[in-house]
């Protein structure tokens, strides 16, 4: 993609990545690729607004050829010192070595730890305002999002706000950039929702106050560190990202995730009376088999919905490993005080149900109702299956009148 002007003397010089498969070495991208923005003030001081990977270094000193010469760039500001946007700092220092780095005062020490670089780096305060020719930026300190240096940067002559990875989301960008661009964007909002679970959830309190913090900065966009940039409707992203924040101490949607897991289809068989009850009662669900469908797309479905139902078999005393994995990995990223109920099959004794117990109790998931039946079901297994199923939807229902 070329260079792409946004306001006049800012440039996105960004790349996409279609070839990594795994962000953060954990959370798959293969099929949906993810952008790595980065923009350039063009002014009389020039200055880049985070970097690329260190893989995507060539492909970005192309970009940025386009529109400036990188032995002129006097600046580079570093909102948040993680791999995927510093990767090409030390080249860069290499090919121009008299820029200025500018980052948090975390951001200077975390500079000589991960790359060795402790000369023309300058910490800033929040609400630091340099003047680079007609244009003024001003740094917004928002600490944890995602890590304890992260920054904002905010274009006060174009009201454009660099949000770093706030406001961000997987998917490669497919020839446009802007939100404006894309007739049908429920890909890139599913994408950032996803994003959002796996990079951010931990960190939904910081989300909520550096929304809080920015409610009275005038935003014309909103560009990210990944994804689309916002111009069109910049609320909108902030407000989805408010929204599932707030998901973590509010309430969750009405609808429900049903994980399972199955050696021999026995669970599977219960799995499909189960998802029957919940749809007869005129609730959502989401269905995943946990061996064969990664963590990463099973997370949004549980932080977005009250309700979780968990399917799995006893295995060796305790529940069926992938399951259990998605439930840990939930607990990581504190999916709490949700509603649940647990189904599965046993051959000889249970232990699954205990196992699940043990695992929900810190994240205060409250089990209301489980049914375990030996080895295949019954046609009588089956109905009861169907109405355990619909009593799950009708309680899930029912939380919502009492909040």
């Amino acid at each position: 993609m070329p260079a792409i002007e946004i306001k006049p003397n800012v440039y996105w010089i960004g790349v996409n990545d279609r070839t990594t498969d795994l962000f953060e070495g954990l959370w798959p991208i293969e099929q949906e690729g993810i952008s790595y923005n980065v923009y350039l003030i063009n002014d009389e001081k020039k200055a880049l607004i985070d970097l690329v990977r260190g893989m995507k270094t060539d492909e970005f000193l192309d970009q940025l050829a386009q529109v400036a010469d990188l032995t002129e760039i006097d600046y580079v500001i570093i909102n948040h010192m993680e791999p995927d946007h510093t990767g090409a700092l030390c080249t860069l220092r290499k090919i121009a070595p008299n820029f200025t780095i500018l980052g948090t005062p975390k951001t200077k020490d975390m500079l000589q730890s991960f790359y060795g670089i402790t000369e023309n780096v300058q910490a800033v305060n929040n609400g630091d305002s340099p003047c680079f020719g007609a244009t003024s930026l001003q740094f917004v300190h928002t600490p944890f999002l995602h890590w304890p240096e992260t920054m904002m940067t905010y274009d006060v002559t174009h009201r454009i706000l660099f949000s770093c990875d706030a406001f961000g989301g997987y998917g490669a960008l497919r020839g446009g950039v802007f939100d404006d661009e894309y007739p049908d964007l429920e890909f890139y909002k599913r994408e950032a929702l996803r994003y959002f679970v796996n990079i951010i959830a931990k960190f939904t309190s910081p989300v909520l106050k550096a929304i809080k913090k920015l409610a009275d900065v005038p935003v014309d966009i909103i560009a990210p560190s990944h994804g689309l940039i916002w111009r069109k409707n910049p609320g909108e992203i902030i407000n989805l990202y408010r929204k599932w924040a707030e998901y973590a101490t509010g309430s969750a949607e009405v609808g429900v995730t049903l994980i399972y897991g199955s050696m021999y289809g026995n669970t599977e068989a219960m799995m499909n009376a189960v998802a029957h009850g919940i749809t007869r009662e005129g609730v959502p669900v989401e269905i995943f088999d946990a061996a064969r469908t990664h963590i990463s797309y099973i997370l949004p479905s549980l932080w977005v919905n009250r309700g979780v139902m968990i399917g799995s078999p006893t295995y060796e005393g305790l529940l069926f490993p992938p399951v259990a994995q998605v439930i840990e990995m939930a607990a990581i990223k504190r999916i709490q005080r949700r509603k649940a109920a647990m189904f599965g099959s046993y051959g000889w004794s249970g232990g699954a149900l205990r196992h699940l117990k043990k695992l929900i109790e810190p994240i205060k998931w409250e089990l209301v109702d489980s049914l375990e039946f030996i080895g295949h079901p019954s046609e009588e297994d089956l109905r009861k299956g169907e109405e355990f199923g619909a009593r799950f939807a009708a309680a899930v229902k029912e939380a919502e009148k009492g909040e």
